[in-house]
């Protein structure tokens, strides 16, 4: 049987005064990091999490240390978490525009009679440094990122900053287009699947077979420090996973942070819709 050994965790919020909406969670068949995202309603609906987007990374991350085990049928986790995130959200805030429901980003790797797999939904990604030396990346959104950079650097420009917020959702035309983008999630007419309220999500997981040249050593992370890679390009997936194995999550995330806070707060040299994103990482071997 294939072995994860978790080696180091790490999880930061973007800004200090919001809530931390990303999780992560493991168990000796899994790692995986959920990533809330920016709630784009009008208030919270779900009290004592900070955010919707928190709660629903939170309601997630519980059921899935418990039910993704060695033996679990992956597609029917996932809906179920879905379908009872469904019952839970809509008993407490009733029918809300589709813009306001909360969801997440999934990556996770999971360890079966079948061997290691990929499991994800939204823009986490798995970076997976082979013993040979070569590297993979995992992520159920590979253009995700560029998208999102191009779209951002509209905004930067017609408004001049991501500004003093800290966030581009302040801006009235800008929320307005994440609105619709956010409404066409989870649904036939869209191109993003998300963890969250709708069951279907389940039939659109994206599941990847890992094939091991011996053993490996893998980051499981959100977007937020997967940006050293594609947005601020101080790494490839390789030397990304090498540093954190020589030196620990704690000197990425602080470069990271001094990129977003000090050598580009306003989003000018790379383009963004937040000045500091949640960043969370699982650094673990395989074996």
């Amino acid at each position: 049987m294939i072995r994860l050994e978790i080696v180091e965790t790490l999880s930061d919020p973007g800004k200090a005064d919001r809530a931390n909406e990303d999780r992560f969670g493991f168990n000796e068949a899994c790692a995986f990091v959920v990533d809330g995202a920016t709630g784009l309603g009008d208030r919270q609906f779900m009290p004592g999490f900070g955010s919707d987007a928190a709660w629903i990374a939170q309601f997630a991350a519980e059921r899935l240390a418990r039910q993704l085990n060695a033996t679990a049928d992956v597609v029917q986790v996932i809906r179920g978490i879905s379908t009872q995130a469904r019952d839970t959200f809509l008993q407490t805030a009733g029918q809300q525009p589709r813009y306001a429901w909360p969801l997440a980003a999934l990556a996770a790797l999971h360890v079966s009679d079948t061997g290691l797999e990929f499991i994800g939904l939204g823009d986490s990604v798995v970076y997976l440094l082979h013993e040979n030396g070569e590297a993979e990346i995992f992520t159920a959104l590979p253009h995700a990122f560029a998208n999102e950079q191009a779209a951002a650097r509209l905004h930067i420009e017609r408004v001049g900053g991501i500004g003093i917020s800290g966030s581009a959702v302040n801006d009235p035309q800008t929320l307005e287009k994440l609105r619709r983008g956010r409404e066409r999630q989870n649904t036939p007419e869209g191109t993003v699947w998300s963890l969250g309220l709708v069951p279907e999500t389940a039939d659109h997981l994206v599941r990847t077979k890992i094939h091991l040249n011996g053993s490996a050593t893998a980051l499981v992370c959100s977007d937020g420090l997967a940006d050293l890679v594609s947005l601020y390009g101080r790494y490839d997936a390789a030397s990304l996973v090498r540093r954190a194995a020589a030196e620990g999550l704690a000197p990425l995330f602080a470069e990271l942070r001094h990129i977003e806070r000090q050598l580009d707060p306003d989003g000018l040299v790379y383009p963004r819709y937040k000045q500091s994103d949640d960043t969370t990482a699982i650094l673990l071997t395989i074996g």
